[in-house]
Parts: structure tokens; C-alpha cells; sequence
């Protein structure tokens, strides 16, 4: 199987690997949890038990998943500032409203801290554009203010 390379920031892989480190590092508390839930006999009745093992099934699930998504990253650094590129900072006036999105790759994306995916909707369509830019997305007027 062929394995597409995953598009990071710098910021991401750092953000990546903090978050395997602290669940490596997790690992004896939930093996110690288990221990002790197995202590009171019976598992198949013993809630404690099931939700360490549940605990330790999820918490590996995500260390296999960082392992693999930073051995397929590839590391993106913000291009040239005349047009926007993964990593971009960008500034935008959506119909009166000012917005600053980073544009990541989709491992990264999250609305909420204004990083959006390139293979979003408005990712897709601020890519490869430059400052000063207008185009209409969802019906509302969008000005490329600023590529930072």
C-alpha cells in the first residue's frame, strides 16, 4: 500500500509530538489502573477494569495514529507571502467581516483556532490566490485583505 504524505506546519508536528510524549508517558497510570481493578476479582462485572481497558485501548489507537501521521508528514513552511500556500496566514473581509484563517493541511484543521484545511471548501478556494483578491464564496463577497 502507498502511504500519502501528510502535510504538517512545524507548529503541528511540535504540537504532534508533545501530545505522543504525554501518552507514552501515560501509560503506567493506566496500567496501574488495571492492576488495581483487577484486584477485586470478577472482570466481567468490574466497571473499573472496563474502563481502564477502554482507556488503555484508546490511548494506544492514538499513539499508532501520531506514529504514522509523523512518519508520513511532510513538514510545510509558509511560501512566498504574493500567494497564498499551505502554512499561510491570510487576512479576509467576508462581507464586512474580518476573518485570519492559517491554512494546514486536514491533520491539523480546526475551525475554532482558525486553521483551516486546504481540502475545505474555503481552503480550496483561497489557494493560489493573491493580496487584494475578490472572489464570491457561499453568496458573500470575499476580499484578500493581507497574506502574512
Amino acid at each position: 500500500m502507498i502511504k500519502k504524505s501528510i502535510n504538517l506546519t512545524a507548529e503541528g508536528k511540535k504540537e504532534l509530538e508533545k501530545e505522543l510524549d504525554e501518552l507514552i508517558k501515560g501509560r503506567p497510570a493506566i496500567t496501574e489502573k488495571i492492576a488495581t481493578a483487577r484486584a477485586f476479582g470478577d472482570l466481567s462485572e468490574n466497571e473499573e477494569y472496563s474502563s481502564a481497558r477502554a482507556e488503555q485501548k484508546m490511548a494506544e489507537s492514538r499513539i499508532l495514529e501520531i506514529q504514522d501521521i509523523l512518519k508520513n508528514a511532510k513538514i510545510i513552511r509558509g511560501g512566498k507571502k504574493d500567494k497564498i500556500t499551505l502554512g499561510a496566514v491570510v487576512s479576509l473581509d467576508m462581507g464586512g467581516r474580518k476573518v485570519e484563517y492559517t491554512l494546514v493541511g486536514p491533520t491539523e484543521a480546526n475551525p475554532l483556532e482558525g486553521k483551516i484545511s486546504n481540502e475545505s471548501p474555503i481552503g480550496k478556494a483561497l489557494f493560489g490566490r493573491k493580496a487584494g483578491e475578490e472572489f464570491d464564496f457561499n453568496g458573500k463577497k470575499v476580499k484578500i485583505a493581507e497574506i502574512k
